[in-house]
């Protein structure tokens, strides 16, 4: 009876030690994955500049990984900001992005030394300005763009359509209004700007047509400036996903960005990608045990001690992932089943008619790919508590991330005068 090994280590030896649901992450496929975009994203003939989008998979432990080879972070919340500044990524390699800062995390930014800031509307870097001016801190901005392209992805993950919540159409009034601030500021610096087409993208017309468009708005500038493209290259969730390997995706984006550069004659500061899924979906597992399993009419179900409070993108995606029983790989998958969750909702189902081999209460269900937006969108829906986190390498393991206690649960909860006399 042939078993899952991650980074040396038995699935059952993983729940044992540390309970399900419980994510593993094995460290060598993160390694590999950083190793490939430092070594292919890079040109003769514009520097380079590699930033983890981290709100695919945040924490310290995952950073500390991130700053030893060299990359920077993006960070969109007062929370993402603090966890970077916890762990060993320097401060100047932090850029902070969203749609809506507040302005106490403006000020946050500000006092702790961030420099790059990434703005998405006129009101934003209205007040950036102001705030600039009372610390009397130099920024460098990047303003955000919206281009119009549509990759071919799921309807909540297209952010550039014409009426995206996210950026400003270059020449718009709003554009207009974004220069006039920067140019009227003495504490403010246009460092580039920033174009984000998407998630889970594939084809690569889409990364031409957007670089063809914002090398055209580069061309108005006479100084060089800061190209960044933003994310969204693809994962394999299922055998439907054919992902480019990332040394052979670089190679064509840095190939067709030198040939576009001789082209025009347009001069770049730099160049910068912000890969995110890309670097921790394929390196993430999340391990369940198999509870009771039902049949009804038109179904088998095999219910797990997880589901929805882990992985939300099935429910709010209709996300799609293969998964295996990890404690019985050999086995003849014989069983079409819905793999659902243990909350209590109808939509709280993980994998939609799957084969796998006849099971018992106990036995490991092994979901692939859930490195990225599992443990990240993860809740206390129902007052489950979060799953642990841990890295593999080599036939170690070790925590990341503590699992929650019930009394975590309840650590902010306030009891009312009654049940204080109670």
């Amino acid at each position: 009876m042939k078993e899952l090994v991650i980074g040396g280590v038995k699935a059952s030896e993983l729940t044992a030690q540390y309970g399900t649901p419980l994510y593993v992450y094995d460290q060598q496929k993160l390694e590999a994955n950083l190793e490939a975009y430092t070594t292919y994203f890079k040109s003769d003939v514009f520097q380079t500049r590699i930033l983890y989008a981290s709100k695919a998979f945040q924490t310290i432990g995952m950073l500390d990984l991130i700053a030893e080879y060299g990359l920077g972070v993006d960070v969109v919340s007062s929370g993402e900001l603090y966890t970077a500044l916890k762990s060993t990524m320097p401060v100047e390699k932090i850029y902070f992005h969203g749609n809506n800062k507040t302005t106490e995390e403006l000020r946050m930014a500000l006092e702790t030394g961030v420099k790059h800031m990434v703005v998405d509307n006129v009101m934003e870097l209205e007040e950036l300005a102001g705030l600039a001016a009372e610390y009397k801190e130099k920024l460098q901005v990047q303003i955000r763009l919206n281009v119009g392209i549509e990759a071919h992805t799921h309807e909540y993950i297209v952010t550039t359509h014409i009426d995206s919540k996210f950026g400003i159409a270059f020449g718009s009034s709003d554009y207009e209004a974004c220069i006039a601030i920067l140019k009227k500021s003495d504490y403010l610096a246009l460092e580039g700007f920033h174009v984000h087409i998407g998630s889970q993208i594939f084809e690569m017309d889409a990364w031409y047509a957007a670089i063809d468009k914002m090398l055209g708005y580069l061309q108005t500038f006479s100084e060089p400036l800061t190209l960044n493209l933003g994310g969204g290259f693809g994962v394999r969730y299922t055998d439907a996903d054919q992902p480019m390997p990332i040394k052979e995706n670089m190679a064509q984006i840095v190939t067709y960005l030198e040939d576009k550069l001789q082209e025009t004659g347009v001069k770049i500061r730099e160049v910068m990608i912000e890969p995110g899924r890309s670097l921790v979906a394929e390196a993430g597992t999340t391990l369940y045990e198999i509870g009771y399993q039902k049949k009804t009419p038109n179904k088998q179900y095999y219910f797990v001690d997880g589901g929805m409070g882990d992985n939300i993108r099935p429910s709010l995606y209709q996300a799609d992932y293969s998964c295996d029983v990890a404690n019985n790989m050999t086995a003849e998958k014989s069983e079409l089943v819905t793999v659902a969750g243990k909350y209590c909702e109808s939509g709280d189902v993980l994998i939609h008619d799957v084969y796998l081999p006849p099971v018992k209460k106990g036995d490991i269900l092994a979901v692939y790919s859930t490195g990225a937006y599992g443990y990240a969108m993860s809740s206390n829906y129902n007052r489950n508590v979060t799953p642990a986190v841990v890295f593999v390498k080599d036939g170690q393991s070790r925590v990341i991330v503590k699992r929650q206690t019930l009394a975590d649960l309840i650590r902010n909860d306030v009891k009312t005068e009654a049940d204080k006399h109670a």
